[in-house]
């Protein structure tokens, strides 16, 4: 692991056998509002998130360390350090990081904060909605009508 993410302010996300990662927020107990930046380490062979996509978020991927592979909009791409990604909001730009190198991937990840937010998931076909206090997953078609449980 990276010795820069060593510290108590670091997360280890891990969720065999495909997602693993170290990240630290850059932003968190600043006066940010509506931006988000965090350092990321995903070991070899692995990646951080499911694909997906955003529909309020804007997303950037600066490759600070290793190579890899962004698979957006059903392309695979070649990543390397030195490397900008921008990935704005909707539907063309499912994406996802992965480290496909036998070292650490390691990267900035800034976004905007915008909430509500909808995720969607193509792989799973799986949609998230999430806004304070709200978080909600589910999969296509098993959604409840407007009113149900209504009088």
């Amino acid at each position: 692991m990276d010795e820069a993410l060593a510290g108590p302010e670091a997360q280890h996300f891990t969720r065999p056998p495909r997602y693993t990662s170290t990240f630290a927020s850059l932003t968190e107990g600043t006066a940010a509002t509506q931006m988000g930046c965090s350092v990321d380490v995903v070991p070899p062979g692995q990646q951080s998130c499911p694909y997906h996509l955003h529909h309020a978020q804007e997303e950037m991927f600066v490759i600070l360390q290793g190579q890899g592979h962004l698979r957006v909009a059903g392309e695979l791409l070649a990543v390397k350090a030195g490397d900008v990604i921008t990935i704005p909001p909707g539907p063309l730009y499912p994406h996802h990081l992965l480290n496909t190198s036998d070292a650490d991937l390691k990267y900035l990840s800034i976004s905007t904060q915008i909430k509500p937010e909808i995720c969607e998931y193509p792989d799973s076909a799986k949609s998230m909605a999430w806004a304070p206090g709200v978080k909600l997953v589910q999969r296509a078609g098993e959604a409840l009508d407007y009113w149900e449980g209504e009088a």
